[in-house]
Formats: structure tokens, C-alpha cells, sequence
């Protein structure tokens, strides 16, 4: 007698695994428009586009920090008009001439003729200057600095691009459960139109027997005009929503979507169990917080390095002279160093020390306290998807009880035991409670795409460059 409970408890161990991988199978399939919808929103969405431009400039910023450490070459020349300004007095003549007369003296001859005086202006005329300068820095602590907030700027906006992804990702996925639930709308009122228009029918059929009433006629006729007009609203809300996902996803307003209703995720009953503190480590916010701080960490280090010297060096190639004049004594070379060293400034850099300090400390407690602020998010989101799947279980026990009870007051109409007024309420019970499920269905869905990104449990595929 044993064997048989023995046998089936072995073909049950052989079905489960076939029958998990079934299941995990058709999750798959149903997920696969959403997951496709939200790929295509990461990388054709227009708000990304711009903010990857943001990206690529945060690099060229880099690669111009770094040009910083390399040499600086540049030319220069300087062309010169000058009349009247400060002179000085050159007295040759007053030098010269008594040695001049006496050489005349000596000779008996007029070979040393007296000359004047001389009187040169400081302002050179006529005058250029032309050089090729090369200035390179040695040591100058603002650079690598300067180079390292850069970088750190880059990956800020590397994470408020991740920070944008997620919340698109929540966003595609709010979308897509709106228009579904238009979709599953408009299926339930075909369905509800169905059954007005055959009661109709019905209705007429009595009163062309003589059984029927003209009032349950035109009942049921306004019956059938009302559902078309919810039907007709329906089909104008679902081009609505799909034309806000095609938006998301930078398609044309008009394309088509496809809506398959995904299962609920297979770990979705033990998030909404888990009483612990809901993750948040893994946000992007929190990464953004940490790389400011590091940015303020740097500027206070620039704002401490003036405690250090700068050193750096130049050499001109260059040419000077009057007239245009060109020759070999016009070509010089120049070179030298350069230090500088602050002594006093009145306490000013101390100061501005000072002030980066207490912006370190000012991000330090903003910190904190986001990170408080998104873990109430968190708290607050898991509670909403806790209350979203007690009203999604309640609607379905309500559309269960809907249907029992609009099939035995249709069966007790025909047999004319329900009034036809009782039968129309049991209908209209019957598509509220279809239309409650889907949308309980879709808010608990939305509830955990949203703690999803307060929880940064999405696993972001990695940026295309």
C-alpha cells in the first residue's frame, strides 16, 4: 500500500521542476513587451539624449583639466608708434667736444667737428616685437585639483543620468499598466456590450410574443447606448496612454503597443512580509551626495593650497628691432623661472578655508538626511504595495461573488423568477467588479515598480557610450 504514495510523491518531485520552469517561462513571455518597452526607452528617450550630452561635455572638461600639466606655446608680437613721453638727456657733445677741439689743435686740421648733444625718448618708435613663448608649469598644486573636481563632476553626472534611467524605468512601467488596464477596460466592456445587446434582443423577442413590456424595451435599449459610450471613452483613453508610452520611448504618438498582463513578481509576497528597514543603500541620490562631498573635499583642498608655491618656467624665441631692420642681432632668446608665494592677505584665504569646511560639514548632514527621507520613501512605498494587494485580493473575491451572482439572477430572469431591473444590477455589479480587479491589479503593480525604484532593486543595464 506503500508504494503508491511512494510513486507519486517521486513523479511529483519530477514534475515540480518542469512545472517551475514552465511558469518561470510564460512570466517570461508576459514580461517580454514590458522589458522591451522599458530597453527601448533607455536608449531613445530624449531627456537621456540630453543629459548624455551633458555627459560627453563633463569628459571634454576633463581632457582640458588635463592639457593643464602640458606645456602652453603661443605667439606674440607687438608693433610700436611713439612720439613725445619721457626723454633723457644724453650730453655727448658736452664729453666730446673739448676732446675733439683738442685733436684739432694737435692735427691743425677740422677732422673733429663739434657735435650736439642727444635727447632719447623712452617710448621706442617704429619698433617690434616678435616671440614664440613656451610657459609650462612645475609645480602648481591648483591644476591637479582643478583636474581631479573634473573628474568627479563627470561621475556626478554620470549618476544623475542612472538617476534619471531609474525613474524612467518606474515611469515606462506606470505608463504600460495604465494603458493595459485600458486595454483589459475595453475587453470588459465588448463583453458587457455583448450581454446589454442580448438582452436586447431578448427583450424584444418577449414583447414581439406578447410576454414582454415596452419599458424593459427602451431599458434595455438606453442599457446599450450607455455601454457604447464607456466603450467609445475606453478606446479614446487606451490612444491617451499608448501615446504616453510612445513618448517615453520617443516613437511616434500613433504607433501601436502591446499589452499582455505580466504575472505579479515570484517574490513580491515576501517583500510585502518583510518588516525590516527596506533597502536604500543602492540609490542613486545617495551616490550623487557622496561624489558632491567629494567635490567640496577638493574645492577645500584648493582653498588650502595656497599655503603652497607656485613654480613654473617660460622661454621666448623672439626678435626685436627698429625700422623693420632684421639681422643677427635681432634674434634673441629669453628664459627663466617663476615662484610665487603668498605672504600676507589679510586673513582672506583663511577664511575662504573656513567656509569650504563648513560645506563638507553642510553635505555630510544632507546626507543624512536624505538618506532618512528615502528610507521613509521606502517604508511608505512597501506600506502603499501592501494596501495595493489587500484591495487587489478583495476585488477579486468581489468579482468572483459578481459573476456567481449575475449567473443565477440571469438564469432566474429567463426563468422569470428575477425581476428585469435585478438583472441589470447584477450586470452593472458584474463590470464594476471586473473593472475594480483590473485596475486593484495594475495600482499593485504600479506600488511595486515604485518601491522598486525607491529600493534601486532594478538592475540598470550598463550606459551606452
Amino acid at each position: 500500500m506503500l508504494l503508491k504514495p511512494i510513486g507519486l510523491l517521486k513523479t511529483a518531485r519530477a514534475i515540480l521542476p518542469l512545472t517551475l520552469a514552465f511558469a518561470a517561462s510564460v512570466e517570461t513571455q508576459a514580461q517580454a513587451p514590458l522589458d522591451a518597452y522599458v530597453t527601448e526607452a533607455l536608449e531613445s528617450n530624449l531627456v537621456l539624449k540630453e543629459k548624455s550630452v551633458s555627459l560627453e561635455k563633463a569628459m571634454l572638461a576633463i581632457r582640458e583639466a588635463n592639457t593643464l600639466f602640458g606645456p602652453t606655446v603661443s605667439f606674440e608680437t607687438q608693433y610700436t608708434l611713439a612720439r613725445g613721453g619721457r626723454t633723457i638727456n644724453i650730453p655727448i657733445g658736452d664729453l666730446l667736444n673739448p676732446v675733439y677741439a683738442t685733436l684739432n689743435q694737435l692735427t691743425g686740421s677740422n677732422k673733429f667737428p663739434q657735435i650736439s648733444n642727444v635727447q632719447e625718448q623712452f617710448l621706442p618708435n617704429n619698433f617690434y616685437d616678435v616671440r614664440v613663448r613656451t610657459a609650462m608649469p612645475i609645480m602648481n598644486p591648483e591644476v591637479r585639483i582643478n583636474r581631479d573636481i573634473k573628474t568627479r563632476q563627470a561621475e556626478l553626472t554620470q549618476s544623475e543620468i542612472d538617476t534619471y534611467r531609474r525613474e524612467l524605468v518606474k515611469e515606462v512601467k506606470s505608463a504600460y499598466y495604465d494603458h493595459l488596464v485600458t486595454v483589459q477596460a475595453i475587453g470588459i466592456w465588448t463583453s458587457a456590450l455583448t450581454l446589454v445587446e442580448e438582452g436586447l434582443r431578448y427583450n424584444r423577442s418577449l414583447l414581439a410574443n406578447g410576454k414582454g413590456l415596452p419599458a424593459q424595451v427602451a431599458r434595455a435599449e438606453a442599457e446599450v447606448a450607455s455601454v457604447q459610450v464607456k466603450l467609445a471613452t475606453a478606446h479614446s483613453v487606451r490612444r491617451n496612454t499608448a501615446a504616453r508610452l510612445n513618448f517615453l520611448m520617443n516613437r511616434p504618438l500613433t504607433d501601436s503597443v502591446t499589452a499582455v498582463d505580466p504575472d505579479l513578481p515570484l517574490d513580491f509576497l515576501q517583500i510585502l512580509s518583510d518588516t525590516s528597514a527596506a533597502p536604500v543603500r543602492g540609490r542613486e541620490e545617495l551616490k550623487s551626495l557622496g561624489i558632491a562631498t567629494d567635490i567640496n573635499r577638493d574645492l577645500l583642498r584648493l582653498s588650502e593650497s595656497y599655503r603652497k608655491p607656485r613654480l613654473s618656467t617660460f622661454v621666448d624665441l623672439a626678435a626685436q628691432g627698429f625700422n623693420f631692420n632684421v639681422d643677427s642681432r635681432s634674434f634673441f632668446y629669453l628664459g627663466g623661472l617663476s615662484l610665487q608665494l603668498p605672504l600676507y592677505t589679510g586673513g582672506r584665504n583663511r577664511l575662504k578655508v573656513q567656509q569650504a569646511e563648513l560645506d563638507v560639514e553642510t553635505m555630510k548632514v544632507r546626507s543624512t538626511y536624505v538618506t532618512s527621507q528615502l528610507e521613509l520613501s521606502a517604508m511608505v512605498s512597501r506600506n502603499t504595495a501592501r494596501d495595493a494587494y489587500q484591495a487587489w485580493q478583495a476585488s477579486q473575491q468581489e468579482e468572483r461573488a459578481s459573476t456567481h451572482y449575475h449567473k443565477l439572477v440571469d438564469k432566474g430572469y429567463r426563468e422569470g423568477v428575477n425581476g428585469y431591473i435585478e438583472r441589470l444590477e447584477a450586470r452593472n455589479q458584474l463590470t464594476s467588479s471586473r473593472i475594480q480587479t483590473t485596475i486593484t491589479k495594475a495600482t499593485l503593480l504600479k506600488a511595486l515598480a515604485a518601491y522598486e525604484r525607491e529600493t534601486a532593486s532594478y538592475k540598470l543595464p550598463p550606459s551606452k557610450p
